[in-house]
Formats: structure tokens, C-alpha cells, sequence
């Protein structure tokens, strides 16, 4: 005999052949085959839900008709991304390297078109993987624009126009999010960064609008195979939300490597000219380039999927409203990942889509913890942070603020030559002595940041880290020496050295 299968946190449930089970053809629709929708879809199948997905077709640049399994991350973001700061690190290796002994000649060509078709094969490789394990782990895959249509009813409109309608006894948006474009005259003449990971013709001079992730990250792989970079932005600092005295070192760092930062400005208008696309700002400007890139931001994906007309409330954003266990305001109805516009990172909507599978199927009901979620700027060198920034501690805390900074110059740059420094920050309670926060920016910060933010999310306090063998040589092992206070801050008075 089965074990039946619990469904709800309510206390609900139904067996694999359960009489109420059989009124539908699937426990779960899944709408949306991205990193927390396929995740939900594997992890509910796995606790004996009768499981479907469905996505769009695949392409490498999105639009409401286009997409693929694997979603934004894997398909035109973090993944072809990452390839992209892969190849644009080498500029500043090639560089560095002279000074250790590399014989290098003044001219090392780039071929972009064979960076930009080996990314191609590894995303069209990933989309793969992520289809064999969805059907490995027993997941009805449909391919098509999902609707939801009722409580338990969803539309699938295939690539024919075929319509088919599936009734499910729990539906979850996980269709992520896309990029936006700034409603300028002009417009058109720019690119998004779907477009950005899969250009024709290497940029020789390009300008950035926007002081995000994506802005700051582009403008370093562009910088880092060549091109002349201009990034725009309409606050002092790039990176808002980060720690400010981080903000200070990303700027300064990228000035360094040769990107000319445009602070307290914004693009009003692009027009075509015999010598580029001609952009000018609104503090009277003309820059001249052959790309440009609006990295201001993305918006949830829910226009086409009916849920307002069947009750599930969005806000202002267009994101879906949802409690702490990832359930809309229809109870059948669920969502996760940048949908819902809570904290958009893939390894949060991996965690989301987990707790969904758990709190539904499993019967273990478990909110999605978004507390110390790390995470990384991929520009060069990166900046990696997790916890509380100092402002976000003074602002929340009750005790003081102490305030511990290391900055150094690495090991390789003392013989590369290059003037650039790696800065380490720690956030602790006075009170109770805990790391509430770490940051890093410099070379390999993802990798340290990764390990710390164990230390930090399991209350590691600073006389735990001070009685930490560092590993020598290395840039981590400042994070376990920093003895001397940088300063103290009392709460709700923010200071840093900017």
C-alpha cells in the first residue's frame, strides 16, 4: 500500500490515486522551464506529484514569443555572462604577464565571433541538460506560451497555434523576468543585454546606461576585449543597495581599467549619424558610438498570463503578490523567482522553488529564508558582499556598529605593476560581538565570499573569525587578521570614508 502524499500546509491531502487527484490531469503545472521553475518541477516529482512544464521555444534573445528551458540564467544571463568576464579577463592576464617573465607581442588579436559561437554551444548544451532532467525525474514537458486560465485550469498555446487546456490541481508562475528599455527618442538604436550576449560584431566603442549588475558588468567585458566604454548613470555612485565605501572602490576601479563614468547623468536622446549612433545626455553631452546598451532594469513577467482576470493580485511592478510560502491570492496559485520581485538572484529562486516542493508536496512547510543570500558583481575585478552593508546595520541595529577594513596590494600586483587594490570590509554588533556583514572587492571575491557567508549565516562572531588559521599565502586569510577597529558607528549615525 502507498503512503498517501501530503499537498497542503493546510493540512490537506491526497494520495498518488487518490479519488480527488483523479479529477485532474496533473498534481502541478508549472508555467515557466527557468532555474526555480525547473527546480519546483524535479523536486515535486520527486515527493510523487504527477508533474508538468511548459516554456517557449528557445532562443537566445527573449521576447513573448521566444524564451527556452534553463530560462534567463542560463540561456542570456549569468551563465553566457560569466563566459563573456571569462574572456574579457584575459586582457589585463595578458597584460600582467609581461612582468612574469611572458614574452607577448604589442598585437594579440581577440576573435570575438569564436567567443560568441562557443557560448552559443554551451547554452544550447545546458538547454539540453535541463530537459534530460526534467525528464528523468518524470516531468511532462510542453513547449508553448503558458495562460492560466482558472484556479486549476491552464492554457498552452503551442508554436502552431494549437490551443491545449490542462486541468492541475496546483499551478506555479515561474516566468521570471525581462529587460527593459528606456522610453527615449531614439530607442530602438539601443540594445538590451539579451542582445548584448549575442552580438554580431565585438563593440569598439560602446556606452552603458545604467549602474546595475548589468551595467557595471558589461562595461567591464567590453572594456576587457578593447573597446572604448562609457558608462552613464544618474546617481554619484554606481551599484545602489551595495555598501557605499564598496560603491567608492567599483567606481574607482573601474576608471582604472579605462571606463569613462558619466555620474549624475542620464541619456536623453539617441539619434543614427554617418559615424554611429549619436547619444546625447541631458547635461548637454555627445558621446558618438556603434553600441548602446540600457541596463535599467527588468520587469516581471506577467502581461500575457491572465492572472488578473482570475483573481491573482499583482503590484505596481507588474510582480505577483505572494505570502511567505510563495502562494498568490488564489490558494491554488503559486509563484517564485523574479516574478514575484522579492530577491532576484537564480540561487533564490532555486531555494524558492525548493520550499514550494516541500511546503506542496512534501509536507514539510518552509519558508524560503532571505536572509544572508549572498552575492556577487561580476565586473573586473568583482565585488562579493553578504549580510548587512554598514549602512543597513546602523539603520537596523540597536548596539554600535564596529567596523573592521583591510585594503591591500595583492601578491600578483606587486610584480604585475597593476595599481589596484583589494578591499575587505567586516560589519559586527558591538554587543553581541556577530559578523553581521562581509564584502569584498577584488580578484577571486565570489569564491572567498562564498565560504564566509556559511560563517555568517550560521552567527559566526569576530572572535571566531580572529581565531581562524588563515591560509598563507592568500588574499583570504585577511578576512581572519583584521585585529585593528576602522571605526565605530553609533546606531543611526552612518559614516564611511567616502
Amino acid at each position: 500500500m502507498s503512503t498517501p502524499r501530503k499537498m497542503l500546509i493546510d493540512g490537506e491531502r491526497g494520495g498518488a490515486a487518490g479519488a480527488e487527484d483523479e479529477s485532474y490531469d496533473f498534481d502541478l503545472f508549472v508555467i515557466g522551464a527557468g532555474s526555480g521553475g525547473v527546480r519546483a518541477a524535479r523536486t515535486s516529482s520527486g515527493f510523487g506529484a504527477k508533474v508538468a512544464i511548459c516554456e517557449l521555444p528557445f532562443n537566445p534573445i527573449s521576447s513573448e514569443v521566444n524564451g527556452g528551458i534553463g530560462g534567463t540564467c542560463v540561456i542570456r544571463g549569468c551563465v553566457p555572462k560569466k563566459i563573456l568576464v571569462y574572456g574579457a579577463q584575459f586582457g589585463g592576464e595578458f597584460e600582467d604577464a609581461r612582468n612574469f617573465g611572458w614574452e607577448l607581442s604589442d598585437q594579440i588579436d581577440f576573435n570575438w565571433k569564436k567567443l560568441l559561437h562557443n557560448k552559443t554551444q554551451e547554452i544550447v548544451r545546458l538547454n539540453g541538460v535541463y530537459k534530460r532532467l526534467l525528464s528523468n525525474a518524470g516531468v511532462t514537458i510542453f513547449e508553448g506560451e503558458g495562460k492560466v486560465v482558472s484556479a486549476n485550469k491552464v492554457e498552452v498555446i503551442q508554436p502552431d497555434g494549437l490551443k491545449q487546456q490542462y486541468s492541475t490541481k496546483h499551478i506555479l508562475i515561474a516566468t521570471g523576468s525581462r529587460a527593459q528599455r528606456v522610453n527615449i527618442p531614439g530607442q530602438e538604436l539601443a540594445i538590451t543585454s539579451d542582445e548584448a550576449l549575442s552580438l554580431d560584431e565585438q563593440p569598439k566603442h560602446a556606452v552603458v546606461l545604467g549602474a546595475g549588475y548589468i551595467a557595471v558588468e558589461f562595461a567591464s567585458i567590453w572594456r576587457g576585449m578593447g573597446a572604448e566604454v562609457d558608462l552613464v548613470y544618474r546617481k554619484e555612485l554606481p551599484l545602489r543597495g551595495f555598501d557605499d565605501e564598496m560603491r567608492a572602490v567599483v567606481a574607482k576601479n573601474l576608471e582604472g581599467r579605462g571606463i569613462r563614468l558619466h555620474p549624475g547623468k542620464n541619456i536623453q536622446e539617441l539619434s543614427k549619424t554617418e559615424e554611429g549612433i549619436r547619444v546625447l545626455t541631458d547635461h548637454g553631452d555627445v558621446i558618438v558610438a556603434d553600441t548602446v546598451l540600457f541596463a535599467t532594469g527588468r520587469a516581471p513577467n506577467t502581461k500575457r498570463l491572465n492572472l488578473q482576470a482570475v483573481g491573482v493580485e499583482l503590484d505596481k511592478a507588474g510582480a505577483i503578490k505572494v505570502d511567505e510560502y510563495s502562494r498568490t491570492t488564489i490558494p491554488s496559485i503559486w509563484a517564485v523567482g523574479d516574478v514575484t520581485n522579492r530577491l532576484n538572484l537564480t540561487p533564490v529562486a532555486l531555494l524558492e522553488g525548493t520550499c514550494f516542493s516541500k511546503t506542496v508536496f512534501g509536507g514539510q512547510p518552509t519558508k524560503p529564508d532571505h536572509s544572508n543570500v549572498p552575492s556577487a558583481v561580476f565586473c573586473i575585478p568583482p565585488l562579493s558582499v553578504v549580510g548587512l552593508s554598514e549602512q543597513q546595520a546602523v539603520d537596523q541595529g540597536k548596539s554600535d556598529i564596529l567596523v573592521f577594513t583591510s585594503t591591500f596590494n595583492p601578491m600578483k600586483n606587486s610584480i604585475s605593476g597593476r595599481q589596484e587594490k583589494t578591499v575587505m570590509k567586516l560589519i559586527v554588533d558591538s554587543e553581541t560581538d556577530k559578523v553581521l556583514g562581509a564584502s569584498m572587492c577584488g580578484p577571486d571575491a565570489p569564491e572567498i565570499l562564498q565560504g564566509l557567508a556559511v560563517a555568517v549565516k550560521a552567527g559566526a562572531t569576530k572572535a571566531q573569525f580572529d581565531s581562524t588559521v588563515g591560509i598563507h599565502p592568500s588574499a583570504a586569510e585577511e578576512f581572519v587578521t583584521m585585529r585593528t577597529l576602522t571605526r565605530r558607528v553609533a546606531a543611526g549615525k552612518p559614516k564611511t570614508n567616502l
